[in-house]
């Protein structure tokens, strides 16, 4: 997967910005989810936000976060999520809440 360019990025998010009607904060924070998921990959944003969430940051910004995101991005190990999930033997049911203990927002040093 290639990482998005800088000018694909502002591309995104103008024509989000420009098409969006709506609460501020839902925009501002799927632009953010935009940039998280660049780097640390759409598995470790699917364990990081919850999936109405992600939806909705995809609807707002126009995206699938599987086609533009790699699956394990760069950054990916700075996620407590990205360790939880290597402890398990099934994404989904994680992704779902169906394992404890696997969805963090926590991202460390």
């Amino acid at each position: 997967m290639k990482m998005l360019s800088e000018k694909q990025l502002v591309e995104i998010v103008d024509a989000a910005i420009k098409r969006f009607r709506g609460n501020s904060a839902r925009l501002s924070n799927a632009i953010g989810y935009l940039f998280i998921g660049r780097r640390f990959g759409w598995r470790v944003a699917l364990l990081m936000h919850d999936r109405k969430s992600v939806k909705d940051y995809e609807q707002i910004l126009g995206i699938d976060s599987r086609e533009i995101f790699p699956e394990i991005g760069q950054l990916a190990e700075k996620s407590v999520a990205y360790w939880a999930l290597k402890k398990v033997t099934n994404f989904w049911k994680a992704v779902r809440g169906e394992i404890p203990g696997v969805r963090s927002t926590e991202i460390r040093a």
